[in-house]
């Protein structure tokens, strides 16, 4: 058996899904729709800036028709649905630049992958934990009844949240993720899907190319620092607003962290 270096890594995340075969089959099982993977692009920017923001697509691939766009991100650290709803708005935005008229004539598939625990709560207050979460644009009646007119859909995994309910062929690209991260050594994974086990076959140590591993180190230990830093400024904010009064649910609230984390920062020396 393989192996497998992380999937929580950018560079190995993108050396397995920048493969056509593999990006192809992972995207047929999550959206359940046959595609012709034509173009696959790493770090796409559009110019000009969309939304007066200048952002980038981890991967981004359009089928031959160039009738569906699909982006796919990972992240690790940003557990803010609002910035990936940014990038999934502005796939379907930036068609009107080519457009004669308002027609959409893509179909846009954002898909996120998570690859840490949620911390984040719903507008009820509600603590978010759920394996696949989806958004789909299209009209719907007063008696339900969905209008396919678009079809755009924005999906989130976190392979953190299993859930008994998620369909085999999803759970099968989850158990990859997730187990490349917490059991590389042993990985338990559907030996009998060929787009998984290329995949396992492609982030296996032995078929890295050194200059790979290299590049993968290198990214570890700058999401290591830039960690280091986030945390250093959010403690600090933690602490002012503290001292300022400020009630911890509150705190908990505009930081977007559980309240036990926000007590264990104050209670450090």
């Amino acid at each position: 058996m393989f192996l497998l270096a992380s999937l929580d890594n950018e560079v190995i995340f993108k050396r397995a899904f920048t493969d056509k075969t593999v990006f192809q089959a992972f995207a047929e099982d999550i959206l359940g729709v046959p595609l012709q993977i034509g173009t696959i692009e790493t770090e796409k920017q559009f110019s000009p800036k969309i939304g007066n923001i200048d952002f980038k697509l981890d991967i981004f691939a359009e089928t031959e028709d160039k009738r569906i766009v699909i982006e796919l991100q990972r992240v690790e650290y940003d557990h803010n649905f609002d910035r990936f709803l940014h990038y999934f708005l502005a796939l379907i935005i930036e068609q009107q630049r080519r457009s004669k008229d308002y027609g959409i004539e893509q179909t846009v598939y954002a898909i996120i992958v998570m690859t840490e625990p949620y911390t984040i709560e719903d507008k009820s207050g509600k603590p978010v934990r759920n394996e696949v979460l989806m958004l789909h644009i299209n009209p719907q009646t007063l008696s339900n009844e969905l209008i396919n007119l678009y079809g755009h859909q924005f999906v989130v995994l976190n392979p953190n949240h299993p859930d008994k309910q998620t369909p085999k062929k999803i759970r099968d690209w989850l158990d990859l993720i997730y187990q490349s991260i917490h059991n590389p050594e042993r990985p338990v994974l559907n030996e009998n899907h060929a787009g998984i086990m290329r995949a396992a076959e492609l982030i296996s140590y032995d078929n890295i190319p050194p200059e790979e591993i290299a590049a993968m180190k290198n990214a570890e230990a700058a999401r290591k620092t830039f960690f280091l830093k986030e945390l250093k400024t959010i403690e600090k904010m933690v602490r002012q607003m503290q001292q300022e009064g400020i009630p911890l649910a509150t705190i908990a609230r505009i930081t977007d962290f559980p309240q036990e984390h926000i007590e264990a920062i104050i209670s450090k020396p």
